[in-house]
């Protein structure tokens, strides 16, 4: 489970952050980066994953949970500062997702990472 420092859970960030613009993808995840974080306050970080994608929660559940995973680790291994320029992170899953495994995901999540910190 992500720490509750890290969760972005409101509705209207969630928008704020798909408005703004800056999206990278890597493997059938794609990342919305929110805002620029000017005052170094801690990044909030989401995940999505449409009914489009599969129609039974299970599913898609799965792949959140996976993802959710994943970026749990990264944060434990990096320290506990989440050093990205932005304010929100939202990761969004799909349909090429659901036959994958944890070492896959991981992979792609890792590399997203590494993009928005050198972007």
């Amino acid at each position: 489970m992500l720490p509750k420092k890290y969760r972005l859970k409101k509705h209207s960030a969630f928008n704020a952050t798909y408005k703004t613009g800056t999206v990278f993808h890597k493997g059938g995840i794609t990342l919305f980066c929110g805002k620029i974080n000017n005052n170094n306050t801690v990044t909030k970080i989401g995940f999505v994953v449409s009914k489009k994608v599969h129609k039974r929660a299970v599913k898609r559940n799965r792949l959140k949970r996976l993802m959710r995973e994943s970026v749990r680790i990264y944060i434990k291994s990096n320290g506990e500062n989440l050093n990205t320029k932005f304010l929100s992170l939202i990761f969004t899953g799909s349909y090429c997702l659901l036959d994958k495994d944890f070492k896959y995901i991981n992979n792609n999540i890792i590399k997203l990472m590494e993009l928005v910190k050198n972007d």
